[in-house]
């Protein structure tokens, strides 16, 4: 399997990046997140870019609906709801544990398997009941478990050393970077460590667009492939993909058959039915401007134009106050036009009262 290298590559994430979000507060713009954003038309032609879509970064956890597409290639299986939290950054809520150990039982295997870095719950409730249960940080609980999970199942099947699945010459960590490479179109030139233990390789801003876009028109286009599994999957169960309040999980729900991931440090990928995609980095890694940039990249790319889809569910997507005494009191909005034009801003109309509760917005 080989991948050409088809982006102008440049290294330095930092040159180029233009404005993504300004957050307002009152009547002054009080800071602004400033990165790459890419749109795709589904034969790969740019519709905007912002930024360099060149600049190469770590995908981070956007990267594994790809690493599930290598796990179903080497002959990983599972039913949907499982398969949409093996790609998945979860919050750890009842549901997402049992999938976990669902997962692990299938193969064979309990939580003990487990190597990826122990962690709380990322949804607060969900965080606080397992430490009331007298629980610590674990394996089971990070965000990362139904990757580690199926990864773990997928060894058990191929007939792989389950121990030693995260070194970054093992087998399942071949597949994963020659998927990547194919999907993105962009060679691997950079290797590192996640923040859960597996192994990274690096793409393009254009390169993950591209990827999101072919795996969203898989189920059109290939419906017998690895990657159109994963797709329907995802856009089946994005509660499985995220959890409670997350915006992945609202973003898949607002539209039918899109297929979008949420990585750390700033970093998105999303890919609607017909193959039109977007991929963006946030420069200074914040999590913050994420929702308002995706939700106006979304009706930017045309989502709403998708037989189904919610205008409401992507307002309330892009819906990111800035509080003041617990109330709004400004908000985040998109920059998705050179500033001083007409369409700069592509702010939400209103505040709801479920982004209101947004634990971002709130912090000093």
């Amino acid at each position: 399997m080989s991948a050409a290298v088809t982006d102008d590559v440049r290294t330095g994430v930092a040159r180029a990046a233009v404005p993504l979000a300004e957050v307002v507060r009152g009547d002054l713009v009080e800071s602004v997140h400033t990165g790459h954003l890419v749109l795709l038309e589904p034969d790969g032609g740019t519709l905007l870019e912002r930024g360099d879509a060149g600049t190469v970064v770590w995908p981070r956890s956007s990267v594994k609906p790809f690493q599930a597409v290598a796990m179903l290639r080497h002959g990983l299986r599972l039913p949907p709801r499982l398969l949409a939290l093996a790609a998945a950054s979860h919050n750890g809520e009842p549901e997402h544990l049992a999938g976990v150990r669902e997962i692990l039982a299938g193969a064979g295997l309990d939580e003990s398997a487990l190597r990826n870095t122990p962690d709380l719950p990322l949804h607060p409730p969900a965080a606080l009941a397992w430490q009331e249960a007298g629980n610590g940080p674990s394996s089971i609980t990070q965000n990362c478990s139904g990757k580690h999970a199926a990864m773990l199942a997928t060894c058990v099947v191929a007939g792989w050393d389950p121990r030693t699945y995260l070194e970054h010459d093992h087998p399942l960590q071949v597949a994963v970077r020659e998927t990547v490479a194919e999907a993105t179109g962009v060679a691997v030139e950079h290797v590192t460590v996640d923040g859960c233990g597996a192994p990274l390789f690096s793409t393009t801003v254009r390169g993950l667009a591209r990827a999101f876009g072919r795996l969203a028109a898989t189920p059109q286009h290939d419906p017998g492939s690895a990657e159109a599994e994963v797709a329907r999957a995802m856009a089946a169960f994005p509660e499985m993909v995220g959890g409670t309040g997350r915006d992945a999980t609202l973003a898949m729900r607002a539209v039918p058959g899109l297929v979008a991931k949420d990585g750390a440090d700033g970093v998105y990928g999303a890919g609607l039915p017909d193959g039109r995609a977007l991929a963006l980095k946030v420069l200074d890694g914040a999590s913050r401007p994420r929702p308002a940039v995706l939700a106006a990249a979304l009706r930017r790319l045309g989502a709403l134009d998708v037989a189904g889809a919610d205008a409401s569910g992507l307002d309330a997507l892009g819906d990111v106050p800035v509080l003041g005494a617990g109330q709004p009191v400004g908000a985040v909005r998109a920059v998705l036009d050179e500033p001083g034009t007409d369409a700069a801003h592509d702010a939400p109309q209103g505040l709801s009262s479920a982004a209101a509760r947004r634990d971002d917005g709130g912090r000093p």
